[in-house]
């Protein structure tokens, strides 16, 4: 699903009990390894791998699996500084919290958890453009302005729904990330049956393309920064951590079985598609796959997988919509953001407000940006969150706990801070577009910051910040 909440409502709490006990209050510890296991891999699985395949194959050429495969790699290093931190504060989740306990200073709590609920934003926009690309594809639309439409009325439906209260159930995602592997072990299963038959072309799978002026390993680095957009999604298990049945011990060898298994999916996928579609068609439109299942299977029903694809991304959309209205919603509570953001409706329980605020911006995105800047806005935004975490575990050793947690060898969080900066900053080859979307949407976050700054010190006489900053981490639920 691709969810980027990083986060969770509730305060650390500094207990002599066993982290992976269940306690007398609070959540109730009744996710194991196998519930958690499907979470990870299908809050990975989604848009990214559905959408970007293509525009992947676009910036590197034939070569597609490397990209993702060096995304893995480095979604591997961050996971390691996460494993340490949610073992280390099982009650506690997200970058947010994770940033305010190192640092301690309120303002870059608030950017913080302000890029996630971004990420989330450009994440369901390139899902409601994904969502257009395939319904397109099956239904011969291929007007610009029509599917800008369909895109809208897509996000439009996902904020009725949003509206509506829709939770996040880790029952419902053991359905969806059925669908979503089903629908990727097709393209495999095509891909390779293909390949076997001799249809395919594996020739191209070791052909990198170099646009002029640079070299092999720019290229390499700038579809990574692009690819590292489908890696996303791992970092949303930590808001399972109260939940989870003894965290210290499962979370880490869950964790990293599930990242590898996403990692080895998408190396496949990428492969079965470079083999039979060419890189540059593939590149072209929205909905890749499609194509894939059409040259390896013609006869296989186009518009079933159409509609995997439509589910897929869909779940993606949602998820991130709620995260974003609800983490909008918190900061709005804890008087960071203007306090008509944090209004609940009276009948529905569900912050309204937030809900119309984020999907406007999820319009003007979706008109604003096409799908590879989408993509690349979220890889982005999560790059920077990222490399805060990982500095942000380097600096919290100093910060000791009364029971055993998993600890990342000290060069890990080092090589991955080094390497998510660089993916992060122009010399990998990121697109400008990027910055463009990323920095408007933080310039509208430290507009209503300020704003809320000044309202605050009008009425109190000094300005007020988040009385519980780590119930900015961005927590799913029904108010």
């Amino acid at each position: 699903m691709t969810a980027h909440s990083s986060g969770s409502a509730a305060a650390p709490s500094e207990s002599s009990q066993h982290p992976g006990e269940e306690e007398g209050h609070g959540l109730v510890r009744r996710i194991g390894p196998g519930l958690l296991l499907l979470f990870i891999v299908g809050d990975i699985l989604g848009t990214g791998v559905y959408a970007l395949t293509g525009k992947v194959a676009k910036e590197v050429g034939g070569a597609v699996w490397l990209p993702f495969l060096c995304a893995f790699v480095v979604a591997m290093l961050t996971a390691f500084s996460y494993l340490e931190l949610v073992t280390k504060y099982p009650k506690a989740g997200g970058a947010a919290v994770y940033t305010h306990r190192a640092f301690g200073v309120h303002f870059i709590t608030f950017l913080v958890a302000f890029t996630v609920m971004c990420s989330g934003l450009t994440s369901a926009s390139s899902a409601s453009k994904a969502f257009a690309g395939n319904l397109g594809e099956v239904m011969g639309w291929k007007s610009g302005a029509v599917l800008l439409l369909i895109a809208l009325l897509f996000m439009t439906a996902i904020a009725l729904v949003n509206f509506r209260g829709v939770a996040e159930s880790v029952k419902l995602n053991v359905v969806l990330t059925l669908i979503e592997l089903t629908g990727l072990a097709i393209i495999i299963v095509i891909g390779f049956y293909a390949i076997g038959l001799g249809k395919g072309d594996t020739s191209k799978l070791m052909e990198i393309s170099i646009p002029e002026g640079e070299t092999a390993f720019t290229a390499v680095t700038a579809a990574t920064a692009l690819a590292f957009f489908a890696m996303v999604g791992f970092e949303d298990s930590v808001n399972m951590a109260e939940e989870t049945k003894d965290p210290v011990r499962i979370f880490p060898k869950i964790m990293l079985i599930g990242l590898t298994i996403t990692g080895v999916i998408y190396v496949l996928v990428c492969i079965s598609s470079v083999a039979l579609v060419p890189p540059a068609e593939l590149g072209e439109g929205d909905a890749p796959l499609l194509k894939v299942v059409a040259a390896g299977a013609p006869s296989f029903p186009v518009s079933i997988f159409a509609f995997i694809t439509m589910f897929a991304v869909a779940n993606s959309a949602l998820i991130n919509m709620l995260m974003a209205s609800r983490l909008l919603y918190g900061m709005a509570h804890e008087e960071v953001l203007p306090k008509v953001l944090g209004r609940v409706h009276r009948t529905r329980r569900t912050p309204w407000v937030a809900i119309i605020f984020t999907t406007v911006l999820a319009f003007g995105l979706i008109w604003f940006a096409d799908l590879t800047a989408l993509g690349g806005t979220t890889s982005f935004l999560l790059l920077v969150v990222f490399t805060i975490v990982n500095i942000a575990v380097l600096v919290l050793r100093k910060d000791r706990v009364d029971h055993k947690h998993f600890r990342a060898p000290t060069a890990v969080p080092v090589i991955g801070a080094v390497v998510c900066a660089y993916l992060a900053s122009p010399l990998s080859g990121r697109a400008v577009r990027d910055y463009q979307v990323g920095g408007v949407l933080l310039i509208v976050g430290m507009v209503l910051w300020a704003l809320t700054w000044f309202i605050n010190r009008a009425i109190y006489s000094k300005p007020t910040y988040a009385k519980h900053p780590e119930s900015l981490g961005g927590h799913v639920d029904e108010d």
